[in-house]
Order: structure tokens, then sequence, then C-alpha cells
């Protein structure tokens, strides 16, 4: 029953960790401020742990929801004597191993006052992240040096309140007297807090009742507060899982933080309950005097996030910092763009001198020279490195930019658009951003950093957050459960949100006949589990993210090391860009360390190198390659999906790779327009154009809207507004909230300059399908230039390019498909050579035919790039003894080494590698008896010569047979690179029936095939009906096969799919356009078990097997999709990534997999 208000004012909570404090908060930030408004809360303070990460979502959540933010941290202090733990206390080391996560260090909570307070926070977390990377302290002398301009809280686990929970009240005066001699008077408070624990510890009322009779005794002000980690009372539990995952041990009393569930944001008349209690035990004071005094220092905490954050303005790097005077920063910056006219080989024609004007006006009105001249200017310092750089996004719409020499892409060529990246009516900051070598990135950002110092430039962050996968370990470790079961458990799933645990155990297939659906045993770990959902884990390094800024950088933002070395903002890259600051997206892109590569590679072996920027874009050999769809490999256009769309496209020229590209995007895949674009295109239909006004818009495409700036286009036409407007009213169509007015403001202007209903309700039909879908066009001509440069490679330098591929691995398959690509254009694979091999793919001329490719010795299993450097420093090596004795390399690299025949061409037949085997084993014996008397003990040591003499091996052991060999390969380099591992099953592959993938395109379309390989790769992108569905590709050594699993055949087959890697697919063949060819499968077995049958009773035995019934669990009654504000579906299970994309794969992976797929 609840107890009527009694309080004049709101209780202001000011110790309060949301989840943003790394695996202690349980709380999204909105989630604290929905539960503050709730109870009536006007002012609330977020005081995450080690850091401010949340307090820009805060601040503005708060603004939104007129809630009065105050912002601060809680630090670690070093202590000023040892910390009084009790006698006989022992520290246990983790249960789980590893080392200490929480390194015992007292806390305070440190509030920020006004703007200078909020600079000094941000300095204070900065210190304290150096000090310690891992366990970042801060000082009561780095407290003390902002000189009043934050107000410390030395609450229960601090120096003090550990004094007094170890019952050394003299301890604690002597500990406070320190505090205060450093401390202004108004800057620090002592803080009570009761969570209702066992009397006398931390946290029970009697310890906040002695906080507060030490506070009055020293006349230090008091505050309450209710050290909040969670919004509701039931969100304990995730808080003690939380600490398990911290600290590396199990769920149980001895280990728990908390003694109860009093750490939430209660609402005021519980506050006053509390007051209550600690100033009736304390004797001292009332409760009225201890929340005045709490409301009171809120009042002055209070933060404005416009004037004291910045919210709002823009803090662009000074022109001085590239030389030139800020006075001159818009006459520098025409100055190089009617240079670039010349330098781009652009007449200055009225078209492109109107269009430069216009654009130069519309960046002086904005403000933004500074950061046009910045951003030209660290294109400069990364090409003046040797590194390949080119732009990407909507910035390729921009002239200035193309003159600028940031964009490769000439916009009046093309027809791109400025407002599509900068208007007068878009708020938000530009944002351009920059491709690099991912070889060379890291080299990049050093350099950037040095130019513009520590005080301006920083990395972006972002967040790690709980998924699935996460969460099933961290609960069920907390649980006890062992290892293995674990690890079971969370690869069942796909890299699904925790949050859909439960659904998917009920709609996918592979988990609906799973044990973990069928016992229910783990029901509660997965509720839990679940509770993580979207929690962060981990700050991390932004894949590419730099901030630029005036040297006030570190008075707005905190920054700590991130595990490569560089400093890095604690805000992700929405929160810096609220914040004003400049963030340039500087990424590594493997497909441009893969071109770069090959470059080297032909310049290397030819003599000379091709300009891959200035090579012609009209090609003939290149459009073959790319109409053949033999490209694999090639940048944007390797999916399964792809190669289908080029196959019926047939790309003639460059202005056509810009269209498939953009053609192959959920908009247009959604609103149905890949089917009329192509018919079209190929002349089997006329054009369709809604109103003649369109025509020009969409002549390039057919009648068909492809891109987002066909989109502003239409809407310009149709109601006469500005392009910039045009843009916004694009923008708002992705908005359920906001596409009702922009439909109405549609119809009446388009009514209003004479268009029908009728032709209205088409142009909105369109336009509604479309919505912020699609594609920019910018964007797509951008990623046309490194597909076409792809494209020219592979067809005119294969094995330099495939080398490239292979060293950088930037595509969607593993690279043993990419070894066979190889093959299948005539490339030879050279296998791993201890005199020959390098650290990456090498093209190595041959006495006859073309150049191969050579394996390096990286790919080896468990090797490090030292052990290579040594081994390659040492080269060349007589024999295996000279090997062992100079190289460096370990007794296990050597093995495996011998085992895929590297050392076959130093020890030619008749000694075979088992012989070498035997070797080994000899040597390392004389080693290990070396060692004994020379008192060395170390394994990788060199071995002494004298006492293994450099004597050829003895020879008579059987050889490997083929089997064993690509068994060896296959261990240790993940790759079939002798010999194919379908080639072992070809008999049985023959008498079964099985189509290869070369003969495909001679079957008829829409007839019943069996298909065979090794699996290469799954995926499961979004698709018009928001039904999952499975595309499967498969290697079968003549090339790629592309399957697809529609969900009619998921239900029995999923588990087979996703958990076996070499598979035999029936199904019925698909064929579009000229080479556009697909399978659309009914069925899919384990060619082991297949093969097996074969052997003992032949194919009937085969087809027996495959006919037995499969138990298909019964579906769900509804199934679940997420809605765009388009009408376009997407199922949860879908992922927009394809397989690869995500981090690189490790070198044993056989296949590539979405996050969407399981295993």
């Amino acid at each position: 029953m609840n107890r009527p208000n009694r309080s004049n004012r709101p209780f202001a909570h000011l110790h309060v960790a949301s989840g943003h404090s790394m695996r202690y908060g349980v709380s999204h930030p909105r989630i604290l401020i929905e539960r503050a408004v709730e109870h009536g809360l006007d002012t609330l303070a977020l005081t995450d742990r080690d850091g401010v990460y949340g307090a820009v979502a805060f601040a503005r959540g708060c603004l939104a929801a007129g809630i009065r933010p105050i912002l601060g941290a809680d630090l670690a202090v070093l202590p000023a004597e040892p910390d009084p733990v009790a006698p006989g206390r022992i520290r246990r080391t983790p249960a789980r191993g590893g080392a200490f996560t929480d390194a015992g260090h007292p806390r305070v909570t440190v509030l920020a006052r006004g703007k200078a307070g909020w600079a000094a926070l941000c300095r204070l977390i900065s210190d304290a992240h150096r000090r310690d990377r891992a366990n970042p302290v801060t000082t009561w002398e780095a407290l003390a040096a902002t000189d009043g301009a934050v107000v410390v809280l030395a609450g229960p686990d601090s120096e003090v309140g550990r004094a007094l929970a170890a019952d050394r009240p003299a301890l604690a005066e002597r500990l406070l007297a320190r505090a205060r001699a450093v401390m202004p008077d108004d800057a620090l408070y002592l803080e009570l807090v009761c969570h209702l624990a066992p009397p006398g510890r931390a946290g029970s009322a009697v310890h906040a009742a002695r906080m507060l009779t030490l506070a009055d005794t020293h006349r230090v002000p008091a505050v309450l507060t209710n050290a909040v980690r969670y919004a509701d009372r039931e969100d304990a539990v995730v808080a003690d899982v939380l600490d398990s995952a911290r600290r590396l041990v199990p769920l149980g009393p001895h280990h728990l933080a908390r003694t109860g569930s009093e750490a939430y944001l209660k609402p005021t008349l519980d506050m006053v309950a509390v007051a209550a209690e600690i100033t009736c035990l304390a004797g001292r004071g009332t409760a009225a005097a201890l929340l005045g005094a709490g409301r009171a220092l809120a009042d002055e905490l209070v933060l404005d996030p416009v004037r004291d954050l910045g919210l709002g303005s823009v803090f662009y790097p000074e022109p001085e910092v590239l030389g030139v005077p800020a006075s001159r920063a818009g006459a520098e910056l025409r100055a190089r763009c009617e240079a670039g006219l010349g330098l781009r080989g652009i007449a200055p024609t009225t078209e492109a001198l109107g269009r430069l004007d216009d654009e130069l006006a519309l960046i002086g009105r904005l403000g933004l020279p500074s950061y046009f001249l910045t951003v030209a200017g660290v294109v400069d310092l990364i090409r003046d490195m040797g590194v390949r750089c080119a732009a990407r996004g909507s910035g390729a719409g921009s002239l200035v930019n193309h003159l600028l020499g940031i964009s490769g892409v000439d916009p009046l060529r093309y027809g791109l658009l400025m407002e599509r990246f900068v208007s007068d009516r878009r708020t938000a900051l530009p944002d351009i951003d920059v491709d690099v070598e991912s070889a060379r990135r890291t080299d990049v950002y050093r350099r950037i950093m040095e130019v513009f110092g520590p005080e301006r430039c920083a990395c972006v962050s972002m967040a790690e957050t709980y998924r699935a996968r996460h969460a099933i370990r961290d609960v069920g470790a907390a649980l006890g459960l062992a290892a293995g079961e674990i690890d079971e458990l969370a690869k069942a799933f796909p890299h699904i949100r925790a949050r859909d645990l439960g659904p998917a155990l009920r709609d996918l297939p592979e988990l609906r006949n799973h044990r973990l659906a069928r016992d229910g045993g783990f029901d509660g770990l997965f509720a839990l589990a679940a509770r993580l959902d979207g929690l962060p884990r981990h700050l991390a390094l932004h894949p590419c993210g730099v901030l630029l800024s005036n040297p006030t950088l570190l008075d707005r933002t905190p920054v700590e090391t991130s595990a490569q070395g560089f400093p890095m903002s604690q805000f992700d890259k929405e929160d810096v860009e609220h914040l004003g600051l400049l963030k340039l997206d500087v990424l590594g892109v493997r497909m441009q360390s893969a071109m770069a590569h090959a470059v080297a590679e032909i310049e290397r072996v030819d003599g000379a190198a091709p300009d891959l920027d200035t090579i012609a874009h009209d090609d003939r050999a290149t459009f073959d390659l790319i109409r053949s769809t033999r490209t694999l490999g090639c940048f944007q256009i390797e999916s399964p999906g792809q190669r289908e769309l080029i196959g019926k496209f047939a790309p003639e020229t460059f202005e056509d790779i810009i269209v498939d590209i953009s053609l192959f995007r959920p908009g247009p895949v959604k609103s149905d327009m890949v089917t009329p674009f192509l018919a079209a295109r190929q002349g089997w239909t006329e054009p369709y154009y809604i109103h003649e006004s369109l025509r020009e818009a969409l002549a390039e495409t057919c009648g068909v809207v492809v891109f987002h700036e066909q989109v502003i286009r239409i809407i310009h036409i149709a109601t006469g507004c500005d392009l910039a407007r045009a843009d916004v009213a694009r923008r708002a169509l992705g908005s359920h909230e906001r596409k009702p007015a922009v439909r109405d403001w549609l119809y009446e202007l388009a009514a209003h300059r004479g268009y029908s209903r009728p032709v209205i309700d088409k142009i909105w039909d369109v336009l509604e399908a479309f919505a912020s879908f699609g594609f920019c066009k910018a964007h797509a001509a951008a990623f046309a230039l490194p597909t076409y440069q792809s494209a020219w490679l592979k067809a005119h330098h294969t094995a330099a390019f495939l080398a490239g591929v292979l060293t950088h691995d930037p595509g969607m398959y593993p690279k043993r498909l990419i070894l066979d690509d190889a093959r299948q254009f005539g490339v030879p694979i050279l296998g791993v050579d201890v005199n020959r091999s390098d650290d990456v793919y090498r093209v190595e001329p041959l006495a006859e035919g073309p150049p191969g490719i050579r394996i390096p010795l990286a790919e080896i299993k468990g090797i490090g790039a030292d052990e290579v450097a040594h081994v390659l420093a040492h080269r060349p090596y007589t024999s295996l003894v000279d090997f062992r004795a100079r190289s460096g390399a370990s007794r296990p690299t050597t093995e495996r080494l011998i085992t895929i025949g590297a050392f076959d061409a130093v020890h030619p037949a008749p000694t075979t590698r088992r012989d070498l085997l035997l070797q080994l084993a000899d040597l390392n014996r004389l080693g290990r008896a070396g060692r004994a008397r020379g008192g060395r003990h170390q394994e990788g040591a060199e071995l002494d010569l004298g006492l293994a003499p450099d004597i050829p091996p003895a020879t008579g052991l059987p050889e490997f047979t083929d089997v064993e060999r690509v068994r060896a390969e296959l261990d240790v380099l993940g790759l079939d690179a002798g010999r194919h591992v379908l080639d072992f099953h070809a008999p049985f592959l023959a008498d079964l029936g099985v189509t290869r993938a070369r003969d495909l395109l001679n079957r008829r379309n829409r007839a019943e095939l069996l298909v065979a390989g090794v699996k290469v790769a799954t995926q499961t992108p979004p698709i018009r009906s928001g039904r999952r569905v499975i595309f499967l590709t498969l290697d079968d050594a003549t090339g790629p096969v592309d399957t697809t699993f529609f969900e009619d055949a998921q239900d029995p087959y999923a588990a087979t799919l996703f958990h076996s890697w070499l598979l035999v697919v029936r199904g019925v063949l698909r064929r579009t356009g000229p080479r556009g060819v697909s399978l659309r499968a009914t069925g899919c077995w384990e060619l082991g078990a297949l093969h097996d049958a074969w052997s003992i009773g032949g194919v009937p035995a085969v087809h027996e097997l495959m006919a037995q019934a499969r138990p298909a669990p019964a579906a769900p009654a509804e199934r679940r999709v997420l809605v765009h504000a388009s009408g376009f579906k997407v199922s949860p299970y879908a992922d927009l990534r394809p397989a690869g994309t995500a981090a690189k794969q490790a070198p044993r992976k056989l296949w590539h997999a979405s996050p969407g797929s399981a295993g």
C-alpha cells in the first residue's frame, strides 16, 4: 500500500550506474529515464563506472523527457593507506582462470559542476585510464587539482567507508582528514547508502548511520543516495550474473557483491523512509535535512547539455594546422578547386563553373571550408604514404570533393547530386568516408595523429553489446555449466539478439528438433540470457571513425587507450556527432589491400605496374569477365545473388556497373523493380514511365526507380520544391511518424502542379515502396570504381589478383574456393616450400605455362609472424637438419611443414614424408640430450649442428597416400591445395548422376538435379516476403553451385545444412537470363553418409536412404517479422551482412557463414 508523499520535492538520485558500466550496471539510460518519469522525479544523475560512456545519450534523453541531468563517474582512487581488510580474509583467485578484473581499489563518485566541471571530469577520466588501462584509477591529488570543478562523494566503497565497515573508526577519521586537507570545503561529501545489508557491513543502515555521525562530527556535508545499479528490483539477478562475468567466478553467496535487491531506482517515498531510518539510528539530524542537503547539491550540479557539453555546436580543426590561415580558408578552398579542374581534366564549361560556384557558396554559408580542407589534407597525407585511398558514400556527389582529389568519381558525368550529401536544409554534419588499404589502416591512423596531435585527434569507440552467444556463455558460466556444454549451447544459435533466444527455439527448424527445445532444461538459462540483451560488455575501437577537433577535444570527451594503442573517445559515432566533433571515417578495406598487393606483384614479376586510377573504363576483356559471372573475389559482384544478377543483366558499361550495384539492394528488391528493369533492359518490354515529366529522371534505368537521387528528382519534379527540400522528404519516408505528413504534402503540391490523382497515387506507391532503402547513386558510383578495377585485374593479371585476394581475404568466400577458382582459370597452385614460400601469397613464374601462386608459410596452423620472419631470414635451407638448426621453428611447426610437403624439394624421392618425420624425432632426441648437458631447456632453442650431423635421412618408410596428403593440408592449412577433396568421391558422384557446376548451363530450366560439393558459404539475407531464406554455396571442383533453401525445405534439412560440410543437394534448376543459374533446393544430405551407403549397397541403397522420411518439427502458428516504415518485411533471423564480412575468419575455417547462420 502506497504511503502519502510527505516530501515537498522529489528525491534526486546522485549515484546511478547504467548498462554503460560494463558488466556492472543493468539498465539502459533510456529505461532509467523512463522509470524516473514514472516515479515523478525531476532530476537524475548518471555516474557510470570508469567513464561517461552513456552521458550524451542520457543528456539528450533527459532533455526530451523533461528531466534535469547531472553527469559524473564512479572512479577508483589509489588508497592513502593499505586497504583495511579484516584479519583472515583471503582474496580468492578467479574460478575460471585469468586475472582479477576488479582491482579492489576504493571508489568515489565524482560529479561535474557546470562547463568547467565537465571538462575537468573528462580529463580526470582520461588520466585515470592513462595510469592503468586495465583498471583505471585516479588519485586524491588529481581530484584536488580540479579546484572545486567537481564534487566528490565518498561512500561505502571509499577508503572512509571501508574503514568503518572494518570497525576502524580512528582510521576512518584519519582518512577523512586527509581528504579534507586536499579538497575544497564544498567539494567533498560523505555518501550514505542503505541496501539492507547485515548490520555493520557496507550498505547496511548501521553503516550509513556511522557515516552520518562521522560527517556530523567533522562538519562534512552528507547526502543520501541509493547507489543504483538497475531500474527495478527484479533486475538484481542480472546484476549477479554481471558480477560473475566480471569477476570470473560462479554465482554463489561467497562471491556476490550484493546482499539483497535494493540497488534499484527507488521512488521518493522509499528514499524518505531510508533517510528516516538512518537519521534515527544515528540520532543526529532529521530525514528532511538529509534529503534537503542532497536536493540542494543536485540543484547546484544540474547541467545544461547545450551550454556545458556543447551539444549542437561544431568544433572543427583550425585551418592553421594544415598551414592555411583561418581568414583565407574560403579563398584557399576555391583556389584548390579551380586548380583541380585542370588536374581532373574537366573543361571549365558554364555547367562545371556554375556547379562549382553553387557548391562553394553553400559550403561558405554553412561555415564548412575548414571541414573540406581538413578532409582533403588527410587524403593527401594518406596518398603521400603510398597507400591506396578512395572516397565512398554520398560525398562522391560533390564536385568540390572530386576537384580536391577526395573522390575519384566525376559527379557531372554521372549525374550525382550535392544535395544528397549536404544542403542548407540538412542539420547533420557532412560525412565523408575514405577507404584505405586494410593492411595499412593503423599506419594511416598513426600519421593522422602525428599531424593533428592528441589534443585534437582521437579514434571513435563502439560498445560491443551482449548478443545471444555471449549472453549464453556468461550466464552458463555463472550457473556452473561445463565449458563444453556452454560451447554447444552457444553455437547451436545463429548470431542473433539475445532477446530472440526464446522465439528462435520456436521459429528455427534447426533448433525446434534440438534437445535444447525438447527437454526444456535450459529455459531458465535462456530467459536470463535474454535479459542481458543489448547491454554493453566491452569497449572497442570503431573500425573506421577518427575524430578531428580544435584543441578542446579532451575537454569534451574522455579518452582511453585501445587494444591497438590508439587514444579512443568513450563516445560512439552518434554521440560524437551530437557533440559537434568532426568524425572522418577512414575504413580499412581489404579489397584495396588486395589490389595494392596485386599491383606490387605485377611490378615485381613484370617490372612495371599498372596505374589502376587511369585505366580505361571500357575494356572489353573486363566486361567479358563480368558478364561471364566468373567474378569470385571481385568487389561487390561475387555473392550468389550478384552473380545471378549480372548473369541476367550482362553489364556493358561503367554506368551499368553503377546500376547493378544499386539494384542489388532491399529497396528495388522489395518494390519488385529488378524484374521490370531487366525486362526493359533486354528489350522484352517497353520502359514504363509513370508520367512523361519523369522520363528524364528515370531514363537511365528504363523507367525503374533505383537510386536515392531519382527519388529526390521525382519529388522535386512532382512538387516543384528545391532538391534540398526533396531530400528532406526522401529521408522522412523512412519514418513511420513522418511519412503521413510527407504524403499529404506531396499530394497537395502535386495536385496543384496539375498531376491527376491516379498519377499521384502511382508516384506515391513507388516512393513509399522505395522509402529510405535503395541506394545512393553517389555511393554506387564510388563502389563501381574498385569493382571495375578488381575485375580488370582478374581479367588481365589473374594470378596477381588472386594472390592479393588470398593474402588479404576481402570477400565472402573461404580461401579454398578462391584457390579452386584460380585452378579454373588455369593458374597453378604451388604448395608450401621452406625455401620458396613467403609470408604472403606470391606469384611465381614457371618454366612452362602461366605463373602460379605459391602458398605462404603464414597459412601454417599455429605459426606466428615472428616465427615466419625467423624462418625467412635464415634461408636457404639445404636439409631438414639445417632447417631445424637455424630456422628457429618449433617442433610442431616443423612437423606440420613436413606433413604438407614443404621439404619435398629439399628431400626428393626416395625420401618420404614419413622418413622425414622419423628423422625429426631423432633430431629432437638429440636436441633434448644437448640441452640437458648444456642446461638449456627452451623448446624452440636452435640445435647444435655438432650434435646433429647433416646426413640424409634414412629411407624406406611408405609415402603418404593421396588421402593422407589432402587430410594433412586440411588440418594444417585449412585448404585442400594439392587436390580437391571431392575428387575422392568422384566414382560415387558419377554413379549417383550428380551434375557438376560447369554443366548446369547445359541443363534445361526446371529440371530436377542432384549437386554435391564442399560447403563454402551460407547466408540468410532479408527478402521481400520477410521469410527466412538460406542461400548455400557449394564448391564441386568445377565451380560454385548456388542453392536456395526456402522455408518449406528448411524444416527437415536445416540442421544438416548448417552442421555438415560435405553435402549432396537435390533441387530444381532455375535458369534466368543468358548466364543466370541457381538451384531451388528440396533436400540435402551428408555426402559421407550417402557414400557409406553406396559402398555397401550401391545406388539403390543411396536412394533408399534419401527417401527416408525426416521428422519435421511443427512450425509455430505465427511467423515473426520486422516491418520497416516502407512496408519492407525482414525476418528477425536475417542478416544484412554477407558471409565473411565480419571479423576475419579463422584460417582453419573451411566455409564462411553470415551471422544469421548457426554453427
